[in-house]
């Protein structure tokens, strides 16, 4: 009886060690190296999937050996210190950020975690890096150019609205680097085809229905809108309040998507995907300082056909063989 009672504690025991086993094992298991993926807005979505191809192309996959935490900011920038402060003190492996609003925040927020940015505006310039071959620092990543192509896309608008000679600017004060840099740009490239420019501020939904309403009280013949995250989370404000009254130009497809005139500007599906691959070969030891700024090099003209006819304009066979895509 003694016997049959040792035994039967002896395979409780071992049971319960057996039970013990996984879960100490799982314990001491490290935890997956976090990315801060922090980006302008949730309609960037979509190709945030290219930015972790890129981190597959080097050997990460989600939730396999690498977290991706994603905040969307939708043109929130006060939300930028917090966010940043927190990623910092727990310690992330990687911060990946695109604009510039929140890549000067990673910046000022830390310099020792490693960051990748994508910014449409000079890295050097912005002081983000000390040159574009050799970064030095904790940051480095992939320039996408939007304050460089200003003029290319004028030029766009002014041969859809040949016409048009008083060119509204609307920009986001809230947004320094964007509102400094096209307040900068455009004059110049305005003058050079013979546009006169007026210059008008919109930072809430509000006011930018009152920058509509100003324009076409001082009769504008056409509309640059800058680059810039808060306003491309109101793309479809801006569509609705275009149509049917003022040829507008934008940055990024989105806008033309969402039934704008015209957009020109970089290929952002490639810009992700070399942010992840930077990401990922960051995560595997690489320090930020020995990958140097990709300049991406691949543009993009879109038209929509049917806000054309809207307005009452007829885009010539010659313009639309231009464009990478016409929207009918």
């Amino acid at each position: 009886m003694q016997f049959d009672q040792l035994k039967r504690r002896e395979v409780i025991t071992l049971l319960g060690g057996a039970a013990a086993w996984p879960l100490a094992a799982r314990a001491q298991q490290p935890a997956l190296p976090i990315i801060g993926f922090v980006d302008g807005g949730s309609f960037y979505a979509p190709w945030s999937n290219t930015f972790r191809k890129g981190l597959n192309e080097v050997g990460y996959f989600e939730d396999q050996n690498v977290t991706v935490e994603s905040h969307w900011l939708d043109g929130q920038y006060d939300r930028l210190p917090p966010l940043m402060a927190d990623l910092v003190r727990r310690r992330v492996a990687v911060i990946s950020t695109g604009g510039a609003p929140a890549a000067l925040a990673a910046k000022a927020a830390t310099t020792t975690i490693p960051i990748v940015f994508g910014v449409g505006i000079d890295p050097v310039e912005l002081g983000l890096v000390a040159s574009l071959a050799r970064p030095g620092g904790n940051a480095t990543g992939i320039n996408f150019f939007v304050a460089e192509v200003v003029a290319k896309r004028l030029g766009l608008l002014h041969d859809l609205v040949p016409k048009a000679l008083r060119i509204a600017v609307l920009v986001n004060p809230a947004n320094v680097t964007s509102a400094e840099t096209t307040s900068r740009e455009i004059p110049e490239a305005a003058r050079a085809i013979g546009l006169q420019v007026q210059v008008l501020n919109a930072s809430t939904g509000r006011e930018i229905e009152e920058a509509f309403a100003t324009l076409a009280r001082d009769r504008a013949d056409a509309l640059f809108v800058a680059p810039d995250l808060f306003f491309q989370s109101r793309r479809v404000q801006f569509a609705t309040l275009a149509a049917r009254t003022i040829p507008a130009a934008y940055s990024i497809r989105e806008f033309v998507e969402a039934g704008g005139l015209m957009s020109y500007g970089t290929d952002r599906a490639d810009m992700y995907r070399q942010v992840g691959v930077y990401c990922g070969q960051i995560l595997k030891g690489v320090k930020p300082v020995e990958l140097p700024v990709v300049q991406l090099s691949k543009f993009e003209f879109v038209i929509n056909l049917q806000t054309a006819r809207a307005i009452g304009i007829e885009v010539p066979n010659s313009i639309q063989l231009l464009a990478d895509e016409v929207i009918e």
